[in-house]
């Protein structure tokens, strides 16, 4: 027989940001609990709102299952002394399995007999069981907590109920100060508190309190109303994922609307208003049919339609004090000049531990043409390139930039262009943030790109210098993000410039600003940045490249792919295990040691000399393989009819130097003796 588990914690409104993942925390977590309890269910279904997080267990067993394990314990002959009885040994060992030796058992094991015992434990109630449920939810964690009132407990907020029921019958546990029960909270301004029936009823029960419990349920909701609008209006609304999500976690029971505002507005940039929007007010952004801003919006109200031409009215007041700052800088910041906004960056501090932001830029200036001939760019990029480096934090000083530190960049370029900057020095003002997600939109324009590996090179090697290295999930500067972004970057515009050289490089500059420290861990912060752009590739693939002599970003990419692909054939196992002969010996080998032709003593010795002179490793990573593997064969004669390490020296050391030089070619694929064939 099974039944179904409801448990709600109710608390004070969560950050919207948590909502969601803790909501699947919770689930992923109920079910960790469930399966190492032995209590076995068909389906677990999460929900959540600003003040609940909820999980419903479908189908949970009524007990756990028996479990009957059987323990290997010491051999016969230690467990029994000379007169035949048990030995302490054994008797020890039952013991501590809460046995006896009337349990004994002796078992043959590859030709000797061994102790066994088999231990028998009936299943618990489910009810004697979920006795441990306030385990799971202190388990839960977040990105911050808090603790009140007396309480020393740290958690995201305050909790105020706790409702645990097993279809109808409500279970007695505490939580922190609490006693569970089956009592829930309606919508704070629109419900009372509720008594909810059963597990069943929980979705039904919160409904009639003006709470709408399953998210997906409130975002479809908050989806078709806002397709109504667009309906009704003749409208298409942007309806952006994030925003979506965010949206539905501010509220319980959603009602959306549309209000307006003065049209004048739409004089100034369409970014600027954007960002009113959707990131200050969390609006949605409504346009015509053609795509042109209109100057309306569409809000999502946490209630009904009661009195909701108060709520159009207020959120359009609200919306409007935002707006008339926007238009307020937009006209004033244009009364400002670039070059003395740059000269006041002198006085902006980039870090109190690094220096200011226009030492930050000079030493980004340098950087960059150190890029731009590794990236070849013409004369005239390069031109623009110093331009860019020369002026491109200007923007942090105007005031809409300081009202909306969103716009960073975005204004730049506008400003610039407004200032009769030429337009790829105003585009690379804009795209030096780029990427600013993981997976953020990359730089479209050459200058853009290098402007942009420049900043965050810099920006990594400063914070690294002065010891601000992260460590674990800390990052506070978000230089992971920045050290992603370099290799998306240098992948995205195929430029082959060597990481490790381009490091060594930049700490022999001398700035006086600031001297470069911490190379090595710079270089691994990097590696580990180039692992994760390779995702889910098989790890020994991952380590084989990033062991390999090749710092290329995109080169180190397209050999992963490649050995990933080539994994699935018939000749990867022999082919891999040939090369990686190869590579367990020639470590052996003297680094100075050259190849001499004359000490070879059979025609496979020189067979593979030869295949190793002519070894160009042409063309795309899968023809490069297919190179190196076609070495398989000549490899395998070379190594059945010859012995390395012979007696004689100089025999050995040229052979060792003859593997070494192979290896040295195919290293610049991978390090092939860390891939795994079994």
């Amino acid at each position: 027989m099974t039944k179904n588990l409801l448990v709600e914690l109710g608390l004070e409104e969560l950050p919207a940001y948590v909502v969601t993942q803790s909501e699947q925390q919770l689930g992923e977590k109920m079910a960790a609990f469930l399966g190492d309890n032995r209590l076995s269910f068909e389906s677990i279904q999460t929900f959540s709102t600003p003040r609940r997080l909820a999980v419903r267990v479908n189908g949970l067993a009524d007990a756990q299952t028996d479990l009957t394990e059987d323990f290997k314990g010491p051999s016969k002959k230690i467990a029994l002394d000379a007169d035949g009885n048990f030995s302490k040994a054994a008797q020890g060992f039952v013991r501590g399995k809460g046995l006896t030796v009337e349990d004994i058992e002796f078992r043959e094991v590859k030709g000797e007999e061994y102790v066994y015992v088999t231990k028998h434990e009936a299943g618990q109630s489910a009810e004697q069981v979920l006795t441990g449920l306030p385990e799971v939810l202190a388990s839960l964690s977040f990105p911050v907590s808090m603790h009140w009132a007396s309480n020393s407990f740290e958690y995201i907020r305050p909790v105020h109920t706790l409702t645990v029921l097993l279809d109808e019958q409500a279970l007695d546990m505490p939580f922190l100060d609490i006693q569970s029960g089956r009592i829930s909270r309606g919508h704070r301004f629109l419900g009372t508190e509720v008594a909810i029936t059963s597990a069943d009823s929980y979705e039904a029960d919160l409904r009639k309190v003006f709470v709408i419990a399953n998210a997906k349920e409130r975002e479809d909701m908050i989806v078709e109303q806002i397709k109504a609008i667009e309906k009704s209006q003749n409208v298409v609304v942007e309806i952006d994922p994030s925003l979506l999500n965010e949206v539905l976690n501010l509220v319980e029971y959603p009602t959306a609307f549309m209000g307006a505002f003065d049209a004048k507005y739409l004089a100034v940039p369409e970014e600027v208003l954007v960002t009113s929007m959707k990131a200050h007010q969390r609006y949605f952004v409504v346009r015509d049919q053609s795509g042109k801003l209109l100057p309306n919006f569409i809000s999502v109200r946490n209630g009904n339609a009661d009195h909701i031409e108060n709520v159009v009215k207020g959120n359009e007041k609200v919306l409007v004090a935002r707006l008339e700052d926007g238009e307020f800088f937009w006209r004033e910041d244009q009364k400002l000049q670039i070059e003395a906004l740059v000269a006041k960056l002198e006085d902006v501090t980039f870090h109190e531990k690094i220096g200011s932001l226009a030492e930050h830029m000079h030493r980004v200036q340098v950087i960059a043409d150190s890029l731009a001939k590794q990236a070849n760019l013409s004369e005239q990029e390069r031109e623009d390139l110093a331009r860019a480096a020369h002026i491109y934090k200007f923007d942090l000083l105007t005031g809409m930039v300081g009202e909306f530190d969103e716009l960073q960049g975005i204004m730049g370029e506008k400003y610039a262009l407004l200032a009769g900057e030429n337009p790829a020095v105003a585009t690379a003002i804009r795209e030096h943030y780029l990427p600013n997600a993981a997976d953020g939109d990359l730089p479209e324009t050459k200058v853009g790109a290098i402007l942009a590996l420049a900043d965050k090179l810099d920006t990594l090697l400063s914070f690294f210098s002065v010891g601000l290295i992260p460590s674990g999930s800390n990052d506070p500067y978000a230089l992971r993000r920045a050290t992603q972004g370099i290799v998306r970057i240098l992948d995205a515009f195929g430029w082959n410039i060597p990481m490790d050289e381009l490091i060594h490089s930049l700490y022999e500059l001398d700035f006086a600003s600031l001297a470069y420290e911490n190379k090595e861990e710079v270089l691994n912060f990097i590696r580990a940045r180039v692992d994760k752009m390779m995702g889910k590739m098989p790890k020994d693939i991952k380590e084989a490249v990033l062991a390999g002599s090749t710092f290329v970003v995109p080169e180190m990419l397209a050999a992963a792919t490649s050995l990933v692909e080539a994994s699935q054939a018939d000749n990867y196992k022999p082919a891999v295990e040939s090369l990686s002969r190869v590579f367990n010996l020639a470590e052996k080998a003297d680094a100075v040691a050259t190849v001499d032709p004359s000490l070879f003593e059979n025609e496979q010795e020189k067979a593979l000399a030869s295949a190793i002179e002519n070894l160009l490793l042409s063309g795309e990573h899968k023809e490069k393989l297919a190179q190196l593997f076609a070495l398989s064969p000549v490899i395998d004669a070379f190594f059945d009819n010859t012995m390395v390490m012979v007696e004689d020296q100089a025999v050995k050391n040229n052979r060792l130097a003859l593997l070494a030089s192979l290896t040295e070619k195919a290293a610049t694929v991978a390090k092939f003796n860390v891939l795994n064939t079994k």
